[in-house]
């Protein structure tokens, strides 16, 4: 898989992400063929942030393929203190296979594997989320078969969720429809290479202020927690402007009626969802989660061993 690096599913080709999923199925179905994949392999986890799924499926990944996880909390290193990322990296590279990092700056995660000689995995930025959309939409093609022409509708804070779904979505054939208020849309810079890409693979990107419009016909809906990790200063202005943009059962009602629901977790329950449609039979939000240690070993073994 080029690059080496997992910054942005943008990077990838849509023969890449068809190679991650394919080998998915495979990890999946017959887990014991792989148990040795990753033997002698370490891998660090670099995280500045909290995690439950990222590093949690990090961590069994690892060991169900043979290999080692090791935790590498920020504060507990001498990043903490001022040590450049350019050194960080260079020194973790000598003793490590790989590295996976959890970072409140999306440059910092690049300046980190521009450094590094091992792969760099993202496990999450303010900018990107692509391990978590490649389980995703992994989950999709289980439940929905071809993703060619589907609509997925994205209703909440155009955040590194929103980014990456659009990008996932564009590698999958699908169209996607963002429903924002002013002044949480999506970035531009995300938009303006999106919009290119999307035009060249024949799908549609739309970003509205009208939730029912964006849901309208959709065969997923997708939304994401209002307040991320360092905005919690900004709680009550994002929730009140975020308010009109919960979904619930009125909102589902638009999408397709086959339609599902999906959250990359943690949800806030009757916040941007209700426990009615979370808890509901639409929701495949668990299925979202356990796919994540599929598709984490999936890209472990493409990137550290080179299937």
């Amino acid at each position: 898989m080029e690059p080496k690096h997992l910054i942005s599913i943008r990077d990838l080709s849509a023969k890449d992400v068809s190679e991650v999923f394919r080998l998915t199925v495979d990890l999946k179905a017959t887990p014991d063929r792989f148990r040795t994949s990753l033997a002698g392999k370490t891998i660090g986890l670099f995280f500045q942030s909290p995690s439950t799924r990222t590093r949690t499926a990090f961590h069994v990944a690892m060991y169900q393929l043979g290999g080692l996880a090791i935790d590498l909390n920020d504060r507990d290193m001498q990043s903490s203190r001022g040590e450049s990322m350019a050194d960080t990296a260079k020194t973790l590279s000598r003793y490590l296979d790989g590295i996976v990092a959890r970072m409140g700056s999306h440059a910092h995660l690049v300046e980190l594997s521009r450094n590094a000689d091992v792969p760099v995995i993202n496990g999450l930025t303010d900018l990107l989320h692509p391990c978590q959309v490649l389980g995703d939409f992994l989950t999709l093609i289980e439940k929905k078969g071809s993703l060619t022409g589907r609509k997925l509708a994205y209703v909440g804070p155009g955040n590194h969720m929103c980014h990456s779904l659009i990008y996932g979505a564009i590698k999958s054939g699908m169209n996607v429809a963002v429903a924002a208020p002013a002044g949480y849309e999506p970035k531009s810079l995300i938009l303006k290479s999106a919009n290119r890409e999307a035009s060249a693979a024949g799908v549609t990107i739309t970003v509205t202020d009208n939730p029912a419009a964006a849901v309208q016909g959709a065969d997923v809906v997708y939304t994401d927690a209002w307040v991320s990790i360092g905005q919690e200063a900004q709680a009550a202005d994002r929730v009140e402007a975020l308010a009109p943009y919960q979904v619930n059962s009125a909102l589902m009602s638009q999408a397709k009626p086959d339609a599902l629901f999906m959250h990359c977790l943690p949800a806030h329950r009757e916040e941007e969802v209700t426990a009615e449609v979370i808890d509901g039979p639409q929701s495949v939000v668990f299925e979202q989660a356990e796919n994540r240690l599929h598709v984490t070993k999936a890209i472990l073994i493409r990137l550290l061993s080179g299937v």
